[in-house]
């Protein structure tokens, strides 16, 4: 008996610590939409101008096009955004969406998902 008290107060406890992160929004996050993914790409790349982004449906990802044809590449990593300056010389369409090669074995290949490879502009 006294094992199976400590097994669910264990439990009862990592549910209400989960239920705490929750209700304070902790650990989880998203890229909002168009104007968050521009404003991130903007505060994090220095002399980046955007001009629009593609967010992933599930805002976990999206392209920002810069005024002078560069890209930059955001994903979601927990609560904040991770944003590198890319050549999206590989680029794949997926039944689950954009598949883009970053170039960096650190950021890896990041998937915008819901977006198609015409969404995208060619690179000059």
């Amino acid at each position: 008996m006294n094992q199976l008290t400590l097994f669910l107060g264990s439990l009862a406890a990592i549910l209400l610590l989960a239920l705490a992160a929750r209700l304070l929004r902790l650990g989880g996050g998203a890229i909002a939409d168009e104007a968050a993914a521009i404003r991130e790409a903007e505060a994090q790349l220095p002399g980046f101008e955007a001009e629009r982004a593609l967010v992933g449906s599930d805002g976990q990802a999206a392209l920002v096009h810069g005024r002078d044809g560069s890209v930059a590449l955001l994903k979601q990593h927990g609560t904040q955004v991770a944003v590198r300056r890319i050549t999206p010389v590989a680029l794949r369409s997926t039944p689950d969406g954009l598949l883009v090669a970053s170039g960096e074995r650190s950021f890896g290949d990041v998937l915008v998902r819901g977006a198609a490879d015409t969404a995208v502009p060619p690179h000059p």
